[in-house]
């Protein structure tokens, strides 16, 4: 589409460049990009905020730090005093979103969606302002539509432009089965930006195909389109795959600062820049720095992890906690001492898990504990050395101990329980 050109003065100018700055810093993609930055030209110039949407499904009950890259960008257009509009995708959320899936995704029931999306609310609220955020839910207007009105949404794409989609393709190549109601999921997307009138949608580089068909819906319905930010996929811990809970490589932002700060710490050198810069409330100025002292061969990358480690603990607890996080984090694995908090379990806690304290199976009190997932992640991670017992390590995944006075059971880097006898 011809985009009209907006002339700015120089004042206005140079709060273009400022907001420009911020809002292209850690994306991919910003398309059309000419449009988009006419957008802001505009906004300035009339001193009239944008409307910047992002959807959440609310499939689990808790969020990562891999969800805030988001959350980051949104509250960076809310400082820049533009108005924010979370979508709780109630009703997406029933269909499933198609992206990098190569099967149908399980339906989950209304009730369980919402109990997620309570819990999701209050974790957007870590990030942004309550007070200048509009929450909408998009049963509100799905919930109102009739058949006929669901025909002409159908009416305004195409099966052929849909099934262009990367996810469908792929899954037609392999004869894998993609139900119908699959396909609604980018035209619900989509409508939804209709029914905020969004000028910009923003999203990771997966939901490309969604954001551009908001453009084409929005149009459809005599809406002026909305511009789209796409965002890279923050890898997880494993400095391979996404973070994700289900592969175990997660950051979670209600985790405790122990455990957010030894995370972070495990995280392979070439990320520190990407986390500062997508998972941080860092300024362009300090990511900079950041990025100096990582190309100095003289500096350490430690020392910067663990101040990308404080900085994300200090985000989610009370200030000052990062620093305490750190401390105990350099007197365990520096110094080899024990934390000054740990959990305990007494005599009676262990016959409550149905063992006996005089000949204790280890592998069952560390599944029963919650130190393993399984008996056979406990096996594992005996086997790998990566458990110990009063300092000493045990490699036997029969081994069986009794409990008398005081003792240390150490599972990985930072699971500590402390044993205590009758």
């Amino acid at each position: 589409m011809t985009v009209d050109e907006v002339t700015l003065d120089k004042t206005q100018h140079r709060e273009f460049e400022r907001q420009w700055a911020e809002i292209s810093r850690g994306t991919v993609d910003l398309l059309p990009e000419q449009e988009f930055r006419e957008k802001i030209k505009r906004s300035i110039a009339t001193g009239t905020p944008l409307r910047v949407k992002q959807g959440f499904d609310p499939t689990s009950p808790d969020i990562h730090i891999g969800h805030t890259v988001g959350l980051r960008k949104l509250k960076q257009f809310q400082d820049l005093g533009h108005q924010i509009v979370l979508i709780v995708g109630d009703y997406t959320a029933m269909v499933g979103d198609p992206s990098e899936r190569s099967s149908t995704r399980p339906m989950l029931t209304y009730e369980e969606i919402w109990r997620n999306a309570e819990t999701y609310q209050d974790q957007f609220f870590r990030v942004l302002d309550r007070e200048r955020t509009e929450v909408r839910a998009n049963s509100e207007w799905f919930k109102e539509m009739g058949f006929q009105e669901i025909i002409q949404l159908a009416s305004k794409i195409t099966v052929a432009r849909l099934l262009e989609r990367d996810d469908f393709s792929k899954r037609m190549k392999a004869q894998t089965p993609i139900s119908m109601h699959e396909l609604f999921y980018p035209l619900m997307q989509a409508y939804d930006s209709v029914a905020i009138t969004a000028d910009i949608e923003i999203g990771a580089t997966e939901q490309t195909f969604n954001l551009l068909a908001g453009r084409t819906i929005q149009e459809a319905y005599g809406v002026a389109p909305q511009v789209i930010l796409t965002l890279p996929i923050l890898v997880g811990l494993d400095g391979v795959k996404k973070m994700s809970k289900s592969l175990g490589n997660y950051i979670g932002i209600e985790e405790s600062p122990r455990e957010i700060f030894g995370k972070a710490m495990s995280i392979p050198d070439n990320l520190i820049y990407s986390y500062f810069e997508l998972a941080t409330d860092i300024t362009l100025e300090e990511l900079r720095e950041i990025g100096k002292s990582l190309e100095d061969p003289g500096v350490n990358p430690m020392e910067i992890k663990k101040k990308l480690a404080e900085r994300l603990v200090d985000m989610y607890h009370a200030e000052g906690d990062g620093a305490a996080a750190r401390a105990e984090f350099e007197r365990i694995f520096s110094k080899g001492q024990l934390p000054d908090h740990m959990p305990e379990m007494t005599a009676n806690e262990v016959r409550k898990l149905d063992l006996d304290p005089s000949k204790i199976y280890l592998v069952h009190l560390m599944t029963r504990a919650g130190m393993s997932k399984s008996n056979g992640e406990a096996r594992k991670l005996i086997g790998g050395g990566g458990v110990t017992l009063n300092g000493e390590k045990v490699t036997d995944a029969d081994f069986e101990f009794s409990l008398a006075g005081e003792q240390i059971l150490k599972v990985g880097k930072r699971r500590f329980l402390k044993l205590i006898g009758d």
